[in-house]
């Protein structure tokens, strides 16, 4: 037997993988609805992170994938009942999505957003003026991660989106069309944005270095 295993290891050991894969998914699964049933015992309201990376905050569920793949429905109704979800942030995400995902990213959360519930979005803000901000950040640019960037928002294209959605929208911070920077005060507690104006270490002596647009959005009352 010894002697067949060389031979047998390439036939049985991507369903080894395979099954390897689906166990650690149960279990982070798992720790993640366990996080929720925690919260609700307790009255808390419900804090999601969208693709947190290592990114945590007190009083927020981190999620990511392979766990949470936010554009499958089946891994939304694994974790999550409908209506039960206080508020979502999502930094430095979306622009991992085409512009189908977001439209698709968005009609699986209104259902699971309450009826006061909202989605913080940050992404790298398409009317900064800075041109070597743009080089960095936008799709097949020189930044990190910018390989996987599909889109390149700016504040009108943002609320395109939303509004297509059926979505209302307040824009929290973002550059216009004329270069010209826009801030209305944000509560962290309702999603802490780290690449933010006031937040960013590289902003330092009033020049806005690195900034995102950002916006709070929710689903448009029927």
């Amino acid at each position: 037997m010894n002697l067949m295993k060389p031979i047998l290891r390439p036939l049985y050991a991507p369903f080894v993988r395979y099954y390897r894969r689906q166990a650690r998914l149960k279990q982070e699964q798992q720790a993640i609805r366990a996080q929720v049933e925690q919260m609700r015992q307790a009255g808390q309201a419900i804090k999601v992170i969208l693709g947190a990376g290592a990114t945590r905050y007190d009083g927020w569920i981190a999620t990511d994938i392979p766990a949470f793949d936010i554009l499958k429905h089946e891994h939304w109704a694994r974790l999550f009942q409908p209506n039960t979800i206080e508020r979502m942030l999502a930094e430095h995400v979306i622009e991992h999505l085409t512009a189908e995902q977001f439209h698709d990213f968005l009609r699986i959360a209104r259902i699971y957003l309450t009826s006061g519930g909202r989605i913080r979005i940050a992404v790298p803000d398409g009317f900064h003026p800075d041109p070597d901000y743009i080089q960095r950040v936008r799709p097949g640019g020189i930044g990190e991660g910018t390989d996987d960037h599909k889109v390149l928002y700016t504040d009108e294209l943002m609320r395109d989106v939303l509004t297509a959605q059926g979505y209302d929208c307040q824009l929290l911070e973002y550059h216009d069309a004329a270069g010209a920077f826009h801030h209305r005060g944000w509560h962290p507690e309702d999603g802490f944005v780290l690449r933010s104006a006031f937040h960013d270490a590289r902003n330092a002596n009033g020049r806005l270095a690195y900034t995102s647009l950002m916006v709070d959005c929710w689903p448009r009352a029927d």
